[in-house]
């Protein structure tokens, strides 16, 4: 069974991009370009494997979106990359993500770190 990733981002070259790249080494991925549709997919029952979350989202940010998965008990220990053309570091690891991914120089290594959060 297929690993299912959700996906968190608003820009849309950037999500087509990504969500082919991850599709394409067998990944299924769930996109949500919104922060508050995410939040609301979060708060469900699916299961997903790993988050990816932009940091910059219409509605909610990706810093409260990674804060609330924390909060959730099915939540907590799925692995969240972050993924910011800012510099939100020191706040991304403040708010539990595993990995934070400076856009766009290092898209590049995300698929590394996807199959090793996946594992």
């Amino acid at each position: 069974m297929p690993r299912t990733i959700f996906y968190a981002e608003d820009h849309q070259v950037v999500a087509d991009a990504v969500k082919a790249t991850l599709e394409a080494e067998g990944f299924r991925v769930a996109l949500c370009v919104d922060g508050a549709d995410a939040l609301r997919n979060i708060s469900g029952d699916t299961h997903y494997d790993l988050f990816i979350v932009d940091n910059h989202l219409p509605n909610v940010d990706g810093l409260e979106l990674v804060r609330y998965i924390r909060r959730l008990p099915h939540r907590r220990s799925v692995p969240v990359i972050m993924l910011s053309a800012s510099d939100a570091r020191r706040e991304a690891y403040q708010a539990g993500v595993d990995v934070f991914l400076q856009k766009p120089e290092d898209v590049g290594v995300l698929l590394r770190f996807v199959r090793q959060l996946i594992r």
